[in-house]
């Protein structure tokens, strides 16, 4: 099975369409300057053509409508219809960011609002919703703590970051300007909390910590990391992305966290992946208030909004306008929608699917770490490697299934891992399909070896050289 590109399907005397009668002198040839050589010719299809063409490409689309999208730390959950209504609303989605307050009302009262949801959720005294995704996120996060000891006289040189955080956490704390130092994970995948002591000098500005960490286990000495920075006084920074796990249930501003981005699109359900869109808000503890990104979304006395750009000490504007303003729209939607008990019952829910999972593949799969699992559950390719068979041979293998892959060979602190997360979204059936098709694989990994090796078998393309395709990729057509 092979996908051609709309070119491949042209011949001679189609036609898909039928002008109206010309009203401007007649020509026959496009300018050479702007034509290419390979596809000189005339494409000539039909409608049928056109439409089949693009109707086979989206059956080979794979998304949450289709079925389980088991990404670790991706957060790939259902998005409710709702929220799509609602960000199509004219005043929403015909405004303009340039627009005097007095017209868009509407508008600023939505984020006023949902700050002001964020800040409850968080436990933080306020939030910037101008970040565009968790990355931006940290950059925004980081840079105010810079400002913030910049202040005081020194700005200091390190950022502290475990070995079980998210990737992006040492690119953005070098892109505000530190170094990292890496702690080590202890044997339950958490950090040390004797290790932390010993690593937070005068020179640390603060710990980036993921909650829970990238093998979806919770730092229960969360509290005690931060006192040990504060004493110092460094700050301690929360990666939210993984706030699906518990939403609802606790709130990181009451562990002593001081700054926290939450990845809107994940756990408030916005469609995203491919890059975007997204949304990064950052919730800061009353010391970094003043630090935050301008302008801020303020409320008068009359009732009305406006946007306040009377912050001295502010690091600036981190996005043109005012944040990814239809995903915010999608995102309080959302939370107005599930309400306090509902999004309580969002991670409960996501933390049962994921131990489910984890019960029903352990023996199957090797388990690196056995504390308590949260919204997802990591194994490793450990059981399998004795027949050559690999994470990669076993991603593509699910494909063979019907399967996304989950996230593989992450977090880097696992060899071969297998990172899964099923949120929330997923029932009870679909859960038992993949365990299925895992077992099974683990079953054919030990008697058909060469079989999974060679996966995929029934995908449009089969394997392909995924490093040459980053490193060289072909990004126009040729004949």
């Amino acid at each position: 099975m092979t996908t051609q590109l709309i070119f491949e399907h042209s011949k001679r005397g189609r036609r898909g369409y039928r002008l109206p009668a010309l009203d401007v002198p007649e020509t026959t040839e496009l300018p050479s300057s702007l034509m290419r050589d390979e596809i000189a010719d005339e494409v000539e299809v039909s409608e049928v053509d056109v439409i089949r063409h693009f109707t086979r490409l989206s059956k080979l689309n794979v998304s949450i409508d289709a079925g389980l999208y088991p990404l670790g730390s991706c957060t790939m959950k259902h998005n409710p219809r709702l929220n799509e209504e609602i960000a199509r609303t004219p005043g929403f989605a015909l405004s303009h960011p340039l627009q005097p307050d007095h017209q868009v009302q509407g508008n600023l009262a939505l984020l006023w609002h949902i700050e002001r949801t964020l800040m409850e959720i968080f436990g933080m005294p306020r939030v910037t919703l101008q970040p565009v995704a968790g990355a931006h996120g940290e950059l925004t996060g980081i840079l105010m703590v810079h400002k913030a000891l910049a202040k005081t006289g020194n700005a200091r040189k390190y950022i502290l970051i475990p070995d079980s955080a998210h990737g992006t956490n040492p690119a953005s704390a070098a892109f505000a300007g530190y170094q990292i130092k890496e702690l080590k994970s202890n044997s339950r995948g958490t950090v040390d909390i004797d290790t932390l002591a010993a690593a937070v000098t005068e020179d640390v500005a603060a710990l980036m910590i993921t909650v829970p960490n990238t093998l979806g286990v919770f730092e229960t000495d969360i509290k005690k990391f931060a006192d040990i920075l504060h004493e110092k006084g460094a700050y301690l920074y929360c990666d939210g992305a993984n706030l699906n796990s518990f939403v609802g249930i606790a709130r990181p501003g009451d562990m002593g966290i001081d700054v926290i981005h939450s990845n809107l699109h994940k756990t408030f359900s916005t469609p995203h992946g491919g890059g975007g869109p997204g949304a990064g808000p950052v919730g800061v503890s009353q010391k970094l208030v003043p630090f935050l990104p301008t302008p801020t979304v303020e409320q008068r006395e009359d009732g009305t909004y406006y946007l306040d750009h009377g912050h001295p000490d502010s690091i600036g504007r981190v996005r043109a306008f005012n944040g990814n303003f239809n995903v915010l729209v999608r995102a309080l939607t959302y939370m107005r929608s599930m309400g306090p008990d509902g999004l309580r019952r969002i991670a409960q829910i996501a933390v049962l699917n994921a131990n489910y999972i984890r019960a029903r593949l352990r023996g199957s799969y090797h388990l690196p770490y056995d504390a308590p699992s949260l919204h997802e559950v990591v194994f490793s390719d450990k059981l399998q490697t004795a027949k050559d068979v690999h994470t990669l041979d076993i991603a593509k293998r699910l494909m063979d299934y019907g399967f996304h892959p989950p996230t593989i060979y992450f977090p880097l602190i696992v060899a071969g891992a297998l990172m899964i997360e099923p949120t929330e979204s997923e029932p009870k059936e679909e859960l038992d399909a993949f365990c299925d098709a895992m077992i099974a694989i683990a079953k054919e990994c030990e008697e058909r070896p060469e079989l999974v090796r060679s996966a995929p078998h029934t995908t449009p393309v089969r394997r392909l050289d995924e490093a040459r395709a980053a490193r060289q990729p072909v990004l126009r057509w040729k004949k």
